[in-house]
């Protein structure tokens, strides 16, 4: 396993050419150097480079470009096109360095794991930055100076412990928590295992065991070797207890796990949660595991989210730190004006934040109700201010401790782990920005504030849209009817398509993303290009086929004692299975529909066909269940 006397992290202070040598030949086990630029997909580049190539031309490598790519490499649709490809990378030094270590590759020389340095870069394209980690760089910048622009304008802030002039600047803090599955390869659990365990509340929390407990206790181990102060690792709600062989192996395991660290400054913590991601799947496989972060890798049981934790703070001229997002008086305000405004400002410009935190199908099978994930737009503030609560049904939670004013922060809940964290937190802090802006102007007091957050369908408001709520105390999903839910909160988007078409039909709400000129139209629009043609690709290429082996698979029974029941029950299931993917004289199969919708370039129609598709496939196979637990 991981050894402690090996290089983990280079800080920003150490990223000078003198001691990074230093470094460097202190560690021969760091042999090659890789260059990690993040594109609109999410997807963080690496490469095998010598580390000679670093060590030769260091200055290059550090102050004017790490090295090149092309526009195919990388998802920028639109922006780098096969006739003007070329894309360099440049270091950004204002990060922590990692060294990923091969695990199963032993330096004869020195006896250690031989290790590759991640350079974090940003991507540049003819003389512009094109990529993920610089939108979110930029607009840190941006958003804390208009946040104390705007405060300084207003002059007074309600409900915040200082004044204005006091705020030497604005700061943020994020953190993602790490929800994965991990099975043992070649094997498989029930779905109705994992269904009944899940309803029984039989893994929540419960104490790991064999080489589940070991590749969790290694993986916090080896997360605290790179600074990253990891605070918890925990079994989720999901999966079943695995069997012991006549080995003492364990098998047949499936379990859903979560592993949270410390905060960071935004930028650090998406880059901490690449990082942690690499590792949890390595640690895991070393023991035989298999990893899956996949927002719903098992239909019928929980999905894996990634809980995504936005915060507002501010370094004063006398050295403290305050946090721009708590009241000044703890059980009396739930919030200063500055977090309802942070708050107001993401939850009515959520429609065009929706398609850049779910831009999957994958995405769109885990929120769905029933599975604690949010599908509404809608907030909990909490039943009184004195007693913080913590509703699991809303899309953002204000997470208040009433004795650390420091810690209160907003839990996005709608993030997965393949969320594209870096655009993601960008779209957070710009509509919280225009929130903050609308508060301010208007000098309202944080009990006119609270009232506004907690408006009813229908009342007036001077930021909010009038005829829809956003605010629950209760369960969103028992205690109001999906009518209900869709007239109070929005009706949610059923398909990838459906949520990128949110682009188009909210252009004021596109305007508050594109402030500043930061997130440009141009980049909203390749990053929509890239979401549907991955939507298109897997559609066509993974789910009709895998659709297809299990519509085939499902054959009559032949056993004594068929009942007319049986042939009546398997008559319904043949009809399902023809109408999905079988094309007759009379009918065209759900399946030819869809690519003859995708050939004409009707993107509606497939869009309606996918979500009549999930349907009749769920029907199928309960049906097809049915029909098999009648056999005797």
């Amino acid at each position: 396993m991981y050894q402690k006397d090996l290089l983990y992290v280079i800080k920003p202070s150490e990223l000078t050419p003198e001691t990074l040598k230093v470094l460097l030949h202190q560690h021969p086990e760091v042999q090659f150097v890789s260059f990690m630029g993040i594109d609109f997909a999410g997807n963080d580049t690496d490469e095998k480079v010598p580390i000679s190539a670093l060590l030769e031309d260091m200055d290059t490598m550090l102050y004017e470009h790490t090295a090149q790519t092309d526009g195919s490499s990388v998802v920028l649709p639109g922006v780098a096109a096969l006739d003007d490809a070329r894309v360099d990378m440049v270091a950004d030094r204002s990060v922590n360095w990692f060294v990923d270590y091969n695990l199963e590759n032993i330096d004869p020389t020195t006896g250690k794991m031989i290790g590759t340095l991640r350079v974090p870069c940003f991507l540049k394209h003819n003389n512009e930055f094109v990529d993920s980690r610089y939108i979110l760089k930029s607009t840190l910048e941006y958003v804390a100076d208009e946040i104390l622009k705007a405060m300084k304008a207003a002059g007074t802030v309600p409900g915040l412990a200082c004044s204005p002039e006091d705020i030497e600047k604005v700061t943020f803090t994020s953190a993602t928590e790490l929800e994965f599955w991990t099975k043992t390869p070649r094997e498989n659990v029930s779905t109705t295992d994992l269904s009944s365990s899940q309803v029984m509340q039989e893994q929540y929390w419960q104490r790991t065991r064999g080489n589940v407990r070991t590749s969790l206790e290694q993986a916090v181990q080896t997360l605290t070797l790179y600074g990253l102060k990891p605070e918890m690792g925990h079994k989720e709600v999901g999966g079943v207890r695995g069997q012991l062989d006549e080995n003492g192996n364990m098998t047949h395991v499936n379990e859903q796990l979560e592993i949270d660290w410390r905060f960071s400054t935004p930028l650090q913590a998406a880059d901490n949660e690449i990082l942690a991601r690499s590792i949890i799947k390595e640690v895991f496989r070393s023991n035989g595991l298999e990893v899956s972060f996949q927002a719903k890798p098992i239909a019928g049981v929980a999905g894996s989210g990634e809980h995504t934790h936005v915060g507002l703070a501010a370094l004063l001229k006398n050295g403290k730190t305050i946090n721009l997002m708590s009241p000044a008086e703890m059980d009396k305000d739930y919030l200063s004006a500055i977090g309802y405004g942070a708050l107001m400002g993401i939850l009515k410009n959520y429609e065009v934040l929706n398609p850049i935190v779910s831009a999957t199908t994958d995405a769109f099978n885990r929120l769905r109700p029933g599975f604690e994930a949010p599908i509404c737009i809608v907030t909990s503030l909490g039943r009184t201010c004195p007693v913080p609560t913590r509703n699991r049904t809303v899309l953002v939670g204000v997470i208040r401790d009433i004795d650390n004013p420091m810690a209160t922060r907003f839990e996005v809940r709608a993030p997965n782990p393949f969320t594209n964290t870096y655009m993601a937190m960008s779209g957070f802090y710009m509509t919280a920005l225009d929130g903050i802006k609308a508060v301010l102007a208007s000098g309202k007091s944080t009990r006119e504030l609270e009232t506004e957050i907690s408006k009813k369908p229908g009342d007036e408001s001077f930021y909010l849209e009038k005829d829809r709520a956003y605010r629950a105390e209760n369960n969103v999903f028992e205690d109001y009817t999906e009518d209900e839910r869709n007239k109070y909160f929005g009706k949610p988007p059923a398909t990838v398509w459906e949520n990128m078409k949110a682009f188009d039909a909210y252009p004021d709400k596109v305007a508050v993303l594109t402030q500043g000129d930061i997130i440009k139209p141009l980049y909203l629009e390749s990053f929509r290009e890239g979401a549907l043609l991955r939507w298109q690709t897997e559609l066509l290429k993974h789910i009709i086929p895998h659709n297809r082996d299990k519509v085939k698979a499902m054959k009559p029974a032949a056993a004594a004692g068929m009942t007319a029941w049986d042939d009546g029950l398997w008559q319904r299931v043949q009809d399902l299975r023809v109408a999905i993917a079988k094309n007759t004289d009379t009918s065209t199969s759900l399946f030819s529909q869809i690519e003859q919708a995708f050939a004409k370039g009707d993107f509606d129609k497939a869009s309606v066909l996918q979500v009549e598709l999930n349907k009749k496939m769920e029907e199928l196979e309960a049906l097809y269940m049915d029909y098999l637990n009648n056999i005797i």
